[in-house]
């Protein structure tokens, strides 16, 4: 009984360190928990599925980025568990040494800190699995309160289990080492700082300025204290590459792939259609954010022609800055195989199959289209027929090099030129001249218009002016806003986007814990020094002072790190032609400094009760 209640009994006596512990690690395995189980729900999901929420190329830059950020996760949490777990030991050295002196063996002296670090770990990893858990639950009613679409399953415990596991072995792996070498030393060693901390001796800097003193004390102190600052430094560089990969990553990357959502379908954008078609476009676009069932639509019907009048019309409105006709059927389609040369055999070589699959085929005239799409290679031109330009989620599901290949449509053959992200029927879409699709159709003219409004009108009288045109041509068209819709599927990418910025905030809360614990420690071995300086006349503030310069220095030079790697990662590997406004920039900027903020706040409480404690009391040995 007593191997167990000593232990604990002894945790509970510092209270302090126990927690800031148990609370570092417990955020490391939640924010673990959280991103697997996120990723599961919404990652890795969608990135199989075409017939999920996000086209194919969308769902692959964000798992792509989840895999990213789930690594830097783990990283993140083995550099918490260790310094925790260095930490932890260095705090009780002197313990040992004392224990050493009064004979006791050094398994028993294993046994009993193992016990501890046993306690601490099951604990932690407990709590963090019930953390990652609630936070997925939340982030799913989340997602429900705001009318998003999201799947809804029970948690996978499989993967809580296998954090459970892995933090756990790993924790107690890295606990371990520091025990033992604490229990290896001699009594005299262990009652050293100059042994159990790394102490070493001061070098003397030439750089600063001897007036400035509080600097160079902080200098000084942090160079005697290399061993635990250059960890500290590392831990905290590693979870500020993550923070910063999530946050200016994450609004890079959300900024970039939304204008791929919007642009296609401006805002300033309304459809003129017969209002069976009007639906039916409404639910295409609609699949952008989960399966949706369409209607059985006869699309080449001839109640759906948009007649030349109405189109005449349309161009004549005030207000109005052009039209857009398209006509619009959905068709099976197949893979035409393209060529190569192969220079490792010297000869042509066959690329693709004949995979077949639904498209939504849009006939345009590329000379009035009012979209504009983030693309591979390059849109239709008006003299030129016979060219198609397909959808992400078709090139990633039934190509194998598009721009090589063709496509079959109707037994006509046409050469893909271009690859597009557009979301609606969620990327399974095929571009061709208007004239090509009314040649093989065998009708004239288009079924929809886009109508393209003049942003600086009074878009409410334009909009009245459409709908008197459209109802005096023909009573069965409508004129419909499209907005509502593409501010739906903005909002579900955003806010996916948004998840992706929360889940650091766990490894930043544990990272400003571990800061929390080194101005702890290294404060509690500067007792007597500081309370020199306070018998000679030193002030609690100017004490206050260089604890925080020394705060500061290893702050700044952590995240100042951490920043250029995030961003270099994020720019170099994550996002492709990445796009962010200067309203970014400012949330970028206000996102990081918040973080610097916040990290820096947690160093203040041990360094301010530290400042106010008497001259007598520090001077005084424990």
């Amino acid at each position: 009984m007593s191997e167990t209640f000593f232990p604990l009994n002894d945790l509970l006596r510092r209270k302090l360190q126990t927690g800031l512990t148990i609370l570092g690690l417990s955020l490391s395995v939640g924010s673990t928990v959280f991103l697997l189980l996120f990723a599961d729900r919404m990652g890795f999901e969608v990135s199989l599925k075409v017939e999920g929420s996000l086209t194919m190329g969308l769902s692959s830059i964000f798992s792509n980025f989840l895999v990213f950020i789930a690594l830097l996760v783990f990283m993140a949490g083995a550099a918490v568990t260790s310094f925790m777990s260095f930490m932890m030991m260095g705090q009780r050295v002197r313990d040992i040494g004392l224990l050493r002196a009064a004979g006791c063996p050094s398994d028993v002296l294993f046994g009993y800190f193992f016990n501890e670090l046993m306690l601490i770990t099951l604990a932690s990893c407990l709590l963090g699995s019930v953390l990652g858990i609630v936070a997925d639950l939340a982030s799913t009613g989340l997602f429900s309160a705001m009318g998003l679409e999201v799947a809804r399953k029970n948690p996978n415990l499989w993967l809580v289990l296998l954090v459970f596991a892995i933090f756990l072995v790993f924790a107690l792996v890295l606990g371990t080492k520091p025990i033992l070498s604490a229990t290896r030393v001699s009594p005299a060693e262990a009652m050293s700082p100059m042994h159990y901390l790394g102490l070493t001796k001061e070098t003397a800097s030439r750089v600063i300025p001897a007036s400035n003193f509080t600097v160079r004390m902080a200098i000084r102190n942090l160079s005697r204290y290399m061993s635990v600052t250059f960890r500290v430094v590392l831990c905290l560089t590693i979870v500020f590459v993550l923070v910063t990969v999530a946050i200016a990553g994450g609004i890079i990357a959300e900024q970039t792939t939304m204008g791929w959502v919007e642009n296609p379908l401006s805002k300033d954008v309304v459809l003129v259609a017969h209002t069976d078609m009007c639906n039916q476009y409404t639910l295409l676009l609609s699949r952008f954010r989960g399966p949706q069932e369409l209607a059985p639509l006869n699309y080449t019907a001839e109640e759906y022609s948009v007649s030349q009048a109405m189109l005449r019309q349309l161009n004549q409105t005030t207000g109005v800055m052009g039209i857009d006709p398209r006509l619009v059927i959905m068709q099976n389609i197949t893979e035409v195989s393209g060529y190569v040369y192969d220079n490792d055999t010297q000869s042509t070589v066959a690329v693709g199959d004949s995979r077949r699959g639904d498209s939504l085929v849009v006939g345009v005239d590329p000379d009035s289209v009012t979209g504009n799409w983030f693309m591979e290679g390059e849109f239709l031109k008006e003299n030129r027929l016979g060219n198609a330009v397909i959808g992400d989620s078709l090139a990633l599901k039934m190509f194998k090099q598009p721009l090589v290949e063709g496509v079959m449509l109707m037994n006509a053959n046409f050469h893909v030129v271009g690859l597009c992200v557009d979301p609606i029927n969620n990327g399974k879409i095929t571009y061709i001249h208007i004239r090509d699709l009314e040649s093989l159709c065998g009708i004239s003219g288009p079924n929809i218009v886009l109508v393209k409004l003049d942003p600086l009108a009074d878009r409410l009288d334009v909009l009245n002016r459409l709908k008197s045109v459209v109802a005096g041509l023909n009573g069965k068209f409508e004129v419909l806003e499209l907005r509502e819709v593409v501010e739906k599927n903005t909002g579900f990418l955003g806010y996916v986007w948004s998840e992706v910025v929360t889940i650091p905030l766990f490894a930043l809360a544990a990272a400003a814990f571990c800061l929390t614990d080194y101005v702890a420690l290294t404060t509690s071995q500067q007792k007597v020094e500081f309370g020199i300086l306070r018998a000679v006349g030193a002030r609690p503030r100017e004490v206050l002072k260089i604890i925080t310069a020394q705060n500061v220095t290893v702050l700044l030079s952590s995240f100042g790190a951490g920043v250029a790697v995030g961003l270099m990662l994020t720019l170099l590997f994550l996002i492709q032609k990445p796009f962010v406004s200067a309203y970014g920039l400012l949330e970028i900027f206000g996102g990081m400094l918040s973080v610097l903020t916040v990290t820096f706040a947690f160093s203040l409480y041990p360094s301010i009760r530290f400042s106010r404690k008497p001259a007598l009391e520090l001077i005084q040995e424990p």
